[in-house]
């Protein structure tokens, strides 16, 4: 069971306007699956929006954000905890160490970053936390279809392509990961 996911997405709403009607969705079901939000800590964006249906759907959402962040992201006053931390490494890593699974929607250099980071470690054995990409509005296809295409031209094994769960919507994506529990990694 699924008791804390770190959800990853952009500090902007982007152009197409259900990237929000998703993430709100995806607060809305963590919340009614008992599971706490983790995020980036910002009030604005597709990270408010995700930490804003969470908390008034009577869940919980712990934000993490640097210093440095908090006034340039307009840092979330509202939610159960905020935790400020020095540097964006110390965030991702408090983020995994609160969270049983990672989620990342659409989002820019940032969500990128933070998804690799996290898939890498599942990779290396760092940390055995299923991760998935919501793949809203086809968002990622072409993501997706690189990671295919370097899987199949031997960059990626697939052992290690199949840590990283895709969905195209918010329960079938949350029932994948709650189904792989602690992943486990092979064949380094």
């Amino acid at each position: 069971m699924l008791r804390a996911v770190s959800v990853f997405c952009g500090s902007r709403f982007g152009s197409d306007p259900l990237y929000a009607t998703v993430a709100a969705e995806l607060g809305r079901e963590l919340a009614r699956r008992e599971c706490t939000v983790v995020y980036g800590g910002g009030r604005v964006g597709l990270m408010g929006v995700v930490a804003d249906a969470a908390l008034a759907a009577g869940g919980r959402a712990i934000g993490v954000i640097p210093r440095f962040l908090y006034a340039r992201e307009v840092g979330h006053a509202g939610l159960t905890e905020l935790e400020l931390v020095e540097t964006l490494s110390e965030r991702k890593q408090r983020m995994a160490d609160r969270s049983d699974a990672f989620v990342v929607l659409p989002g820019g250099v940032g969500t990128m970053d933070e998804l690799f980071e996290v898939w890498s470690w599942s990779q290396l054995g760092v940390q055995r936390k299923p991760c998935g990409l919501l793949n809203v509005a086809g968002y990622y296809d072409e993501l997706i279809g690189f990671l295919e295409r370097a899987t199949a031209q031997q960059f990626i094994r697939p052992q290690h392509r199949a840590l990283l769960e895709t969905g195209r919507s918010v329960t079938e994506l949350l029932d994948a990961l709650e189904a792989r529990g602690v992943t486990g990694v092979d064949d380094r």
